[in-house]
Formats: C-alpha cells, sequence, structure tokens
C-alpha cells in the first residue's frame, strides 16, 4: 500500500491542511493499491508562498549552477527508475516492459536534453544599441494529467528549471506515485528549498487554486480542451501566461506511393501503445478508397498482434487508466457503430479472460465518415477509425476538418510525404512511423492548445524578454 499522504512544500514533506484523502486504484485489478491527500487553497498559498521566496535567489544562479544541479537530478534519477517504473504500472496500468522502456526514460530524457540545452542558450543577445535580456518568468503551476505522468512532469519541471524559475507542481490524483517519488529525487539531489513544491488534489480545488493566485506567473497545463477552456479562463484574471497542450484526433494520411502493409502495420502500433492513451496518437487513418479494402485485412491482423493482459505479463497492452475511462471509451465505440461504422475488429467489453480491471479491446472501425462522433471526439483508448479518400487534395481537407491540431501523420514516398507534411495544420508531423524526437517543440494548433514544450524551445516558454535600451553606443 502507498500512502502519499503528505506535500512537498519548502524543501520538506508537511501535513495537509485537511485530513481529506481519496484511494488509488490499480486499473489492472481494480484493487485499492494507496492513498493520496486532496489539498486545499491553503496547501496552495504554503506552496506558493514558498516558491515566491525561493524564486529571489534561484533566478539569479548562473548558467553552470544549474548545469550542476541537473547533473546530481539525473543521477539520482537513473537510481530511482526501477521505482519509478513499478510505480507508473502500479497507479495507470502501463505493461512493465513499457514503464521501463519509454514511460520513465521519456521523463528522463527530458532532464537530459534540458541540460544540454542550458550549455548553449543564449540568455542575452545584442540588438542595435540594446541588450535583450531573457529571464525567468517567476512562479510557475504545473498541471498534468495521468497518462504518461514523467514524460508529462518531465517536459514542464525540466524546462521551468533550467530557465531559473520555481514551481508548484500538481500532478493527477489518479496516478499519484511517481510525482511522489519524482519530489524525493529532486530532494535528494539538493534543488534549493522552495524551488519546487508538490501538492497533490483535485483540478476542482487545487488545481483553480494554482491557475487563480496572484503570485503564480505562469501556468503550464496538459490535459482535455474543455479542462483547457477554463485554466485559461482563470488565468486571465491576472493576466497569466497560460500554456497549454490539450487534446488531438491526429490523422495519418497513407498516400499511394507507400508500402501499404508496413504504413498501415506502423499506424496500428502507433494506435494502440499506451492502451491508446495519447494525445498526440494517430486516431484517424486516411486511406485511398481502391486500397481501403486491403488496409482493412492489414489492419486487422495487425491489431491482433496486440495482446492484452495483466501489466506484470509479456502482454503488449494493459488496462486504461480509470473506470471512467472504460466507460467513455465504450461510450465512443458503441456511437461509432449506431453511426454506422463498421466493427472490423474489437468491440464493446473486456477481452476474452479479463473480467475484472479496465481492460479494452483493441478495436478498429472502419467506412468511418469524418463527421462521424468517433472522427470528432478524442477517444483516448486503443480505437482506431479507418476513413477513405478520393485523392490527395480530399486527404488533406479531411485531416484538417477537425478542432485539433496537436499531430498528423504521413506515409509515402518522401518528396510527396514532405509535401503533404506542409500542408497539414498540425504542431508536429511524423513522417513515415518516424520515432519520437524529444527535442524537436511539442505542442499544438487551434484547440490543441498553445506554447511548446520538448527541447530547447521549452526554455523559452519559461522566460520574459526585457529590453535594456541603450547598453551599447551606437555604431
Amino acid at each position: 500500500m502507498r500512502d502519499n499522504l503528505q506535500f512537498y512544500i519548502a524543501g520538506s514533506w508537511v501535513q495537509p491542511a485537511s485530513d481529506s484523502v481519496v484511494d488509488v486504484i490499480n486499473p489492472a485489478d481494480e484493487t485499492v493499491v494507496g492513498r493520496v491527500a486532496l489539498g486545499d487553497v491553503s496547501d496552495v498559498d504554503k506552496a506558493v508562498t514558498a516558491a515566491r521566496k525561493a524564486f529571489e535567489t534561484y533566478s539569479q544562479t548562473s548558467v553552470e549552477e544549474r548545469i550542476a544541479l541537473f547533473d546530481r537530478i539525473i543521477a539520482a534519477y537513473e537510481k530511482r527508475a526501477g521505482d519509478l517504473a513499478l510505480a507508473v504500472t502500479e497507479e495507470m496500468g502501463a505493461p512493465q516492459w513499457l514503464s521501463e522502456q519509454l514511460q520513465v526514460t521519456s521523463g528522463l530524457a527530458h532532464f537530459q536534453i534540458a541540460r544540454a540545452s542550458l550549455a548553449s542558450y543564449r540568455f542575452d543577445e545584442p540588438l542595435g544599441t540594446s541588450e535583450v535580456v531573457r529571464e525567468p518568468i517567476g512562479v510557475c503551476a504545473l498541471i498534468t494529467p495521468w497518462n504518461w505522468p514523467l514524460n508529462l512532469i518531465g517536459a514542464k519541471v525540466a524546462p521551468a528549471l533550467a530557465a531559473g524559475c520555481t514551481m508548484v507542481l500538481k500532478p493527477s490524483e489518479i496516478a499519484p506515485f511517481s510525482g511522489t517519488i519524482l519530489a524525493e529525487i529532486l530532494h535528494e539531489a539538493g534543488v534549493p528549498k522552495g524551488v519546487f513544491n508538490l501538492v497533490h488534489g483535485n483540478g476542482q480545488v487545487v488545481g483553480n487554486a494554482l491557475t487563480s493566485h496572484p503570485e503564480v506567473d505562469l501556468v503550464s497545463f496538459t490535459g482535455s480542451t474543455a479542462a483547457g477552456i477554463e485554466v485559461a479562463r482563470s488565468g486571465a484574471l491576472t493576466v497569466k501566461r497560460v500554456h497549454q497542450e490539450l487534446g488531438g484526433k491526429s490523422p495519418n494520411i497513407i498516400l499511394r506511393s507507400t508500402d501499404l502493409a508496413s504504413a498501415v502495420e506502423g499506424g496500428v502500433a502507433q494506435m494502440m501503445l499506451n492502451s491508446g492513451q495519447s494525445c498526440s496518437a494517430p486516431s484517424r487513418m486516411l486511406v485511398h478508397v481502391d486500397q481501403l479494402a486491403e488496409a482493412i485485412d492489414y489492419a486487422r491482423a495487425a491489431a491482433a498482434t496486440w495482446s492484452v493482459g495483466d501489466p506484470s505479463s509479456n502482454a503488449k497492452m494493459g488496462p486504461v487508466a480509470s473506470e471512467a475511462q472504460w466507460n467513455k471509451i465504450q461510450r465512443l465505440i458503441q456511437s461509432g457503430l449506431d453511426e454506422g461504422a463498421t466493427l472490423v475488429t474489437g468491440g464493446l467489453g473486456r477481452p476474452d479472460g479479463l473480467d475484472k480491471g479496465y481492460y479494452v479491446r483493441p478495436t478498429v472501425l472502419a467506412n468511418v465518415r469524418n463527421d462521424m462522433t468517433v472522427a470528432r471526439e478524442e477517444i483516448f483508448g486503443p480505437v482506431l477509425v479507418i476513413i477513405a479518400y478520393s485523392d490527395e487534395e480530399e486527404a488533406v481537407r479531411i485531416a484538417n476538418d477537425t478542432i485539433y491540431g496537436l499531430a498528423a501523420y504521413v506515409q509515402g514516398e518522401r518528396n510527396e510525404a514532405e509535401a503533404t507534411a506542409r500542408r497539414l495544420r498540425a504542431g508536429q508531423v511524423y513522417l513515415n512511423n518516424v520515432s519520437l524526437d524529444l527535442a524537436a517543440p511539442f505542442g499544438g494548433y487551434k484547440q490543441s492548445g498553445n506554447g511548446r514544450e520538448w527541447g530547447p524551445m521549452a526554455i523559452g516558454e519559461f522566460l520574459e524578454i526585457k529590453a535594456i535600451i541603450g547598453f551599447r553606443d551606437a555604431a
């Protein structure tokens, strides 16, 4: 049993103001595996006050001092990699292999990339007679979800630390264990008191207190578009900078010039990874109408290779993270069937032999129109929809016909794929099932959010720009 009943504030583990707690459920078997304390406004006040005080000194640290701090963080993180992997598997159901190979390593990568970026980042530069100075923005509220907990926490904490900011982190109360361990790692690494603070709680109380707090200068939020709208509305009352990584309904255009079997298999794999719980997952597969029947056969075969089972087994896919998420996925699969989609494989209910836990059948729906609910709404589960197009113009039009713009995918001959990628309204476009590049900027167009995470560009999101005019003599 993991009890996360204290908060990390001003360099110490402290008791919450209230005794309110919530159970943490293991989605693999629906058992209670821990408890997490739920903070209130007074806990947030204490954490923000600590961060504001620490900002006075941490904001003045040198790049060299911060690089040394990152070296200690990375070393401490690597020592706790095994603990982190077990925590992620237990709290949100990622298979053990996925926790070890991707969940934990992606979080570490953000600290490694931020450390490397610091060495060459230009905080000051001349412009005419002026000096343009990039300074840390101040106290940051970091609010993260449950689907890739360490990746999403690392994507915020690492650049904020690199920029010289102080912060208060609110991880998801559904998956709090890994956030608590990260706080222990940062403490061991010697992060100065008050620079990093952790308060657990729900969005309605702790999240709202952070986004509306007058002493918070920036809010970095990852979650649903609906929640992001409320975060922006709350932050606007004090004219905060708000950057958000929100929902997605990413298209995957399979051009006729590609190897169809390979493209479809890769698209299915990227969709099913992490039980489909990735905001940038390629959930809409666009296939030329002449290749539709063949693509459906390839998709059926590829989905069948995605075994579902207990996260401690060798299964490729574990459960989704919660009962609420399971119910949402079932509702949306049913809506697809009701609106005329063809069930290729998967469907409603748990996979055979799994009577307990929030397991979902790897599902493929074909003959989907882009106006169907399953093509418009983010399902956030292992559900792929296949849409036919008649020519490349229609494929691009369908791909861009969405309120989202987080990611897009194109499979095809290199020059053709690159030309198509330039026409897509998305923050990232992946060519030919390429792997992630965590140094590339990540973020969305339209209702997928604003601002960018990952890599050196993420540091700039946590900086203010000051022009010191007359700093240099005129030429």
